[in-house]
């Protein structure tokens, strides 16, 4: 399935976002973490086609913490991609996340008192066979309290890949 980005504004990706795109890959057993390039965190296109181009025998997830103010899981399968993003709501302020919201067929509600609260938004069940359930990731995105690369290190501490996270997460930062 193709995915039809949001023509980004003049400028936008010479404009780095604060945050990372690392992709998880699992391999034998193991987990490894590995940076994606910066655009994939403006451009879910680019997200894509970096976590394809990893090809591995084992899972392979990509994890992106957009601006301090959001999540996108994303994760290539044979027939597309399965996607989810902490807060549909994003959608108004970043592409990354209106792209997500496109492929996914899914519109903002048009009242406005809905789009106050965290709205997780796609497969929920995106880590249910990495030890992560639906219902869990779906409280801990909706969790105001934690930042989202608070978010994602919950997340891989809970799947498995913690410290390869953290290792590439600190060379980034």
């Amino acid at each position: 399935m193709a995915v039809q980005s949001i023509q980004a504004p003049a400028g936008v990706r010479e404009q780095a976002l604060p945050g990372f795109a690392v992709a998880a890959i699992r391999e034998d057993g193991r987990w490894r973490c590995t940076r994606l390039t910066p655009d994939a965190l403006v451009d879910l296109d680019t997200a894509i086609t970096e976590l394809r181009e990893l090809r591995s025998t084992g899972a392979v997830l990509g994890l992106l913490d957009v601006d301090d103010e959001f999540f996108v899981l994303l994760r290539p399968t044979p027939g597309g991609v399965s996607l989810m993003v902490s807060d549909a709501v994003a959608a108004l302020d970043y592409d990354v996340a209106a792209d997500v919201l496109d492929l996914l067929r899914v519109e903002l509600p048009p009242d406005d008192d809905a789009l106050d609260e965290p709205w997780p938004e796609g497969d929920l069940a995106i880590l249910a066979d990495l030890g992560l359930p639906a219902d869990e990731l779906e409280v801990l995105a909706a969790e105001v309290e934690l930042y989202p690369d608070e978010q994602l290190a919950a997340i891989s501490r809970r799947c498995g890949f913690a410290d390869a996270l953290a290792e590439v997460v600190t060379e980034v930062g």
